[in-house]
């Protein structure tokens, strides 16, 4: 097999004007590029030194989206037109785009890896919208072919080699085996939920024979089983950074190098989280990768993992007690248990940012399988923003599929994934991460019925000082602008989502802008006045004010493409550029 038969000149031309088109769009968006309108929905943007022009179609919506015409898009320098190439797009853009001798290669080599994943993914059999919309959970995670809506550079995947991308990138959808390594107690800690003790977890998760096996290995050289934690690591990371960079540790046998576990997961679309395809029940498995990627190094935090149990408990039991999310049928699915070594040495020799504090840790995060019930299915919800190579949407076929007017089935999708957003921030000023790859959709016969939320202790944050915390959770509370708080839902849901989900559903005829945004707007009306008696946070965080921030993403990615913001202090690094007219505030 050739490992870069998609590296086609026709499918790399194909890619770069993908890639053109978001950029041209987010950009714009982010207000890093003013194109220049030549009428008739034309518009020009000129290179920082004004010797290349790039020329396209765009339609404009609400949220100042720019929905620019990827086939219109056309690059001209000195009177003679020449091919796109994304590199070359933002080395002339450079300037505009503010990224620095440092940032730059760096971020051209992100450029590059998202083109060669765009080129790979146009290999694959061309399903249409309405039969993905009809398909098994994890073929709509691994048939996704666009990555997180806002970023540009969204697949960088740095480290990944080529032979690694087929082996291990969620689109290639390849089985992968887990390597186990014993880790010794004096180092390792592992912290378990209400109920679960850590051997009977286990053998439940891994089999008898599995662990038995393990114990006979450790025997074999002397060691004591009992004297030693079970870490599941990423095969990646074991071959590259834990059997080289851990060496010290594996030589002196506080790490023991065990081998691969029986059963096959499915990398899902954050790269390091795996689905167990041998028994979709049981846990997915999230590990350290010490891979770059859209902003982070996607390691894992030892010491972020020792509280994960506690967290997830917390919210749960929130949740259950809770009538307005018991009656959306609203869930989480709690990471149960967790696991981390600590390399006292570079510890030691680091802050708590290093990379090197995050290589060797993993958890495990119930699976959504069990709770879905006859006649329902899953899916993440960034495949409402898929759409097809002829251009139908994923959300167009639900909606197809449904029966139900546009706007009807648009209010139960609200229903489920808006107002529980909306409870949770004003009965406890608690707020999320809620973009596509963190919701999973039950879906019944083409409509949402609920939606599990997912990715809790490390996304999750409560914004009221003096909220009683227990000391395990006490990690979550932030401390927010007061100005800012409410730009977890304008910028994660309405400008990080429903921006593309109204401008997708507008642009397939399939719902008018207008009658999107009202529904919206019902919708918080709607949970508005059932709860009368949080009037006066309503007033004080106000969905229907005028206009609100526009927090850039790409503008954080640009600026520092290995470590965007501090998870401790999200909104410590938010870059803000002007204001965005609130789609919501004329149906007030």
């Amino acid at each position: 097999m050739n490992p870069v038969a998609h590296l086609t000149p026709e499918r790399w031309a194909h890619a770069n004007r993908l890639l053109i088109r978001k950029g041209l769009a987010e950009f714009a968006h982010e207000r890093l590029l003013s194109p220049e309108p030549l009428g008739d929905d034309r518009y020009r943007v000129l290179s920082d030194d004004g010797g290349t022009e790039y020329r396209f179609t765009a339609t404009r919506f609400a949220l100042d989206h720019w929905q620019v015409d990827a086939g219109s898009i056309s690059r001209h320098q000195g009177g003679e037109e020449l091919p796109l190439d994304a590199l070359r797009f933002v080395v002339e853009l450079r300037g505009s785009l503010g990224l620095s001798d440092e940032i730059l290669p760096v971020y051209l080599e992100e450029i590059s890896s998202t083109l060669s994943g765009t080129a790979y993914k146009s290999t694959k059999p061309q399903v249409p919208a309405a039969e993905l919309a009809k398909a098994g959970f994890q073929d709509v995670e691994t048939g996704m072919t666009e990555g997180h809506p806002c970023f540009v550079a969204n697949n960088g995947r740095l480290g990944f080699g080529i032979d690694e991308y087929h082996a291990y990138a969620p689109e290639a959808a390849n089985p992968v085996r887990l390597i186990w390594l014993a880790a010794h107690r004096d180092r390792t800690t592992f912290t378990a939920g209400e109920g679960i003790d850590y051997e009977t977890f286990v053998r439940a998760e891994l089999g008898d024979a599995a662990v038995d096996g393990f114990a006979r290995t450790l025997a074999d050289l002397g060691l004591d089983f009992a004297d030693y934690l079970l870490v599941p690591v990423h095969p990646w990371q074991w071959w590259n950074k834990l059997s080289v960079t851990f060496a010290a540790e594996i030589a002196r046998q506080r790490l023991v190098f065990l081998g691969e576990g029986d059963d096959p997961y499915l990398a899902q679309q954050s790269i390091r989280t795996f689905f167990n395809t041998n028994d979709p029940a049981k846990h997915y498995v999230k590990t350290a990768i010490s891979v770059l990627n859209m902003g982070f190094m996607r390691g894992l935090s030892a010491a972020y993992m020792e509280a994960t149990p506690a967290i997830n408990d917390w919210l749960a039991h929130l949740i259950e007690s809770d009538d307005v999310l018991k009656a959306a049928r609203f869930s989480i699915i709690r990471e149960r248990a967790a696991v981390g070594y600590r390399h006292l040495e570079y510890e030691a020799a680091t802050d708590r940012y290093s990379p090197y504090r995050k290589m060797l840790a993993a958890l495990w995060r119930e699976s959504p399988v069990p709770t879905v019930e006859d006649g329902q299915r899953l899916a993440t919800m960034a495949s409402l923003l898929h759409t097809d190579h002829e251009g139908a949407s994923f959300a167009g076929a639900l909606i197809a599929e449904s029966g139900l007017a546009p706007t009807e089935w648009l209010r139960r999708y609200l229903d489920a994934y808006l107002l529980p957003i909306l409870h949770t921030f004003y009965a406890y000023d608690l707020v999320w991460m809620p973009h596509g790859e963190n919701v999973i959709l039950v879906i019944e016969d083409g409509v949402v019925e609920r939606a599990i939320f997912k990715d809790i202790a490390e996304e999750i944050a409560v914004m009221d000082p003096d909220a009683v915390l227990p000391p395990a959770v006490e990690r979550i509370r932030v401390d927010v602008p007061e100005d800012t708080k409410l730009l977890s839902v304008f910028t994660d849901v309405f400008d990080c989502f429903f921006r593309f989900l109204g401008a997708t559903l507008a642009a397939e005829g399939v719902l008018g802008e207008d009658d999107f945004w009202r529904t919206v707007a019902e919708c918080v009306k709607a949970y508005q006045d059932s709860k009368p008696e949080l009037a006066d946070k309503f007033k004080q965080y106000d969905m229907f004010a005028d206009e609100f921030a526009l927090s850039c993403l790409n503008r954080l990615q640009l600026r520092n493409n290995k470590q965007m913001v501090d998870l401790a202090d999200p909104s410590g690094a938010l870059q803000f550029v002007g204001t965005l007219v609130n789609p919501i505030a004329r149906f007030a």
